[in-house]
């Protein structure tokens, strides 16, 4: 299993099974409120307001607009946030925020045993991240017993949670995000923003940018355009330059292939990649380096031996490239794993 079949599988087309068909009735979730608030996890507004302490009450919390509408009553300062998107929490992490949960994908060659994405695993298990739960669709009451204060997922995707926004939000305030049609830098900032960890994202962003200034000045940027491709055996995905990872190689130097909008599908409108027909590829590549999104080597190995593949200039020239399991969503820490690997082969 590897990433590509991550939003195909909310669809039947990945292959996961066991995910939860639902949730128990509101009345369940009622009384697990109730008891939250009996334990002190009440509203920081209603009691600021109680003790005569509005202007700090104000000061404590706020309304945040989001991909699926606007969250009232958001922490200023969130102790306790369950990622719902298991895309989503790489973002989370990379900005020290405080998640301590997060929804998980049954595990693969890109996740670590408990279903965490092998790029920022390590980050998780030292910031002592639990799995909340496994399966693309929320198990709400698992997140009301972890008592998040502030709840953050992703509307797109596999793990899209807007239609489940109306029950995360009686557990706690919730934020949801789209990550398919924006770079992660501006995703960084505009969750910086939100969380009230404005600083940090800049860091975040400032040292990812002083990373690509560094490789871009060290490696050899061959002549050929680059196509960022990966193979479905049944058809050929390109990325354009408008995407996460076109945009990474575009600020390496290189020129990404822009596919024929003619020959072409795309998804929903996105721009971010078409779908060609195998017969296709050789129209669609022509002379561009081959990079590879998201494939094991031996993948890689059997794609490019196939007939519609092997005669190929790339792959004749051998300017054929591996860019790590890891590529198919871009975070902060695989955007790095990215660069690494940009660097080792073109440095």
């Amino acid at each position: 299993m590897n990433g590509r079949q991550l939003d195909r599988a909310a669809t039947g087309r990945g292959g996961f099974s066991g995910l939860r068909a639902g949730v128990r009735s509101a009345a369940v979730l009622a009384a697990g409120l109730l008891a939250l608030t009996a334990c002190g996890g009440g509203d920081t507004a209603d009691k600021g307001s109680a003790n005569g302490k509005n202007d700090k009450a104000a000061a404590a919390t706020r309304s945040v607009e989001h991909d699926a509408g606007t969250a009232e009553k958001v922490p200023a300062q969130p102790k306790r946030i369950v990622s719902v998107s298991v895309t989503m929490t790489g973002h989370l992490l990379a900005l020290d925020a405080p998640v301590i949960a997060s929804q998980a994908t049954p595990p693969s060659v890109i996740t670590d045993k408990q279903g965490f994405f092998t790029q920022w695993s390590d980050a998780a298990a030292k910031n002592s991240v639990k799995v909340a739960y496994q399966g693309f669709e929320p198990d709400v009451e698992k997140v009301l017993a972890l008592k998040p204060d502030l709840i953050i997922g992703a509307s797109s995707g596999a793990e899209n949670a807007e239609k489940f926004y109306d029950k995360l939000s009686v557990v706690a305030p919730t934020l949801l995000y789209r990550h398919d049609d924006v770079s992660w830098q501006d995703l960084t900032t505009r969750l910086g923003k939100d969380l009230g960890l404005e600083k940090r994202a800049g860091e975040v962003v400032a040292a990812h940018e002083k990373r690509v200034g560094e490789v871009k000045a060290a490696i050899t940027v061959p002549k050929q355009s680059a196509a960022l491709v990966r193979d479905n055996q049944s058809a050929m995905t390109v990325f354009t330059p408008e995407s996460a990872q076109g945009r990474l190689l575009t600020s390496l130097g290189f020129t990404v292939l822009e596919p024929p909008a003619d020959k072409g599908q795309t998804q929903g409108g996105r721009s971010d990649f078409a779908e060609f027909s195998q017969e296709k590829v050789a129209d669609t590549a022509k002379d561009s380096s081959l990079l590879f999104v998201s494939h094991t080597p031996e993948e890689i190995t059997a794609a490019t031996a196939r007939p519609v593949w092997k005669d190929l200039a790339a792959v004749k020239d051998k300017r054929v490239y591996d860019l790590g399991l890891d590529t198919f969503r871009l975070d902060y820490y695989s955007a790095g794993n990215l660069i690494d690997k940009i660097e080792k082969a073109f440095g």
